[in-house]
């Protein structure tokens, strides 16, 4: 990776259209994951998030301005471990009591032990948490960023970073038993579903990139983001073949 080096500020028209194009890529790779091949993500992840960083190197954004930088490895390291240990704590305490344990129950992540390590330790990091980081919180934070600052930056990257899940949550009240539960499985209760996922993954956008602000680094964002999904997947894959009372 080639030194941070001051770059000039592109133009808000030449940022706008860099901004139109990189959506333009996004909203097909959420479709061609959606209804594609299964493990599409899987292989188009890396390679639209390599297109991704290109694009914005060209449009004259450093290292620094993705979240890449040498410089801030090791401070993204550490609140990468640390990000992951506190979910881990707090899924721990959630499996063990009986009232929050049936959010874990998920027919997606009704795995054998061998395919869910593979998800949550493959599928999920390069599949998934690849994309989204460099994506969301470099390639998108780092554009507005140049133009309209650090907040703008944050509630642009994160209400699309909900708007990107909707796809993926339309079937959501039928294979988790909380949210089926609590919303029911009907078309309104699929609708509220996809709301509520829109709404809260918006939320944990503003706080993947507060971490990332922090610590300057995507690796922070990364680790909060895998252990989310990839240590939930496997807590319910689990529960999913064991017999807790």
């Amino acid at each position: 990776m080639a030194p941070d080096r001051a770059e000039p500020h592109p133009s808000g028209r030449r940022l706008a259209l860099v901004f139109g194009a990189v959506l333009a890529i996004l909203a097909a790779v959420n479709v061609a994951d959606k209804y594609g091949p299964h493990h599409t993500g899987l292989v188009a992840g890396p390679v639209v998030a390599l297109a991704l960083v290109l694009i914005a190197r060209r449009a004259g954004l450093t290292w620094h301005d993705l979240g890449l930088s040498r410089r801030t490895l090791l401070p993204g390291l550490r609140y990468a471990v640390g990000a992951v240990a506190a979910v881990a704590v707090v899924y721990a305490i959630g499996a063990a009591i009986p009232a929050t344990r049936v959010a874990f129950h998920d027919v997606r992540y009704h795995l054998h032990p061998g395919a869910a390590l593979l998800t949550a330790l493959v599928v999920v990091p390069f599949g998934t948490v690849l994309l989204e980081e460099v994506a969301f919180r470099g390639v998108l934070v780092g554009l507005v960023n140049r133009h309209r600052g650090a907040t703008w930056a944050s509630i642009t990257s994160s209400v699309l970073f909900g708007l990107w899940h909707i796809l993926p949550s339309l079937r959501l009240a039928q294979v988790n038993q909380a949210v089926g539960a609590t919303l029911g499985s009907g078309t309104v209760g699929s609708v509220l579903a996809v709301v509520g996922a829109v709404g809260f993954t918006a939320v944990a956008g503003l706080l993947l990139c507060e971490l990332r602000r922090r610590s300057g680094s995507l690796l922070a964002a990364a680790g909060l983001h895998w252990a989310t999904n990839g240590l939930g997947l496997l807590i319910a894959a689990g529960l999913a073949t064991t017999s807790l009372p």
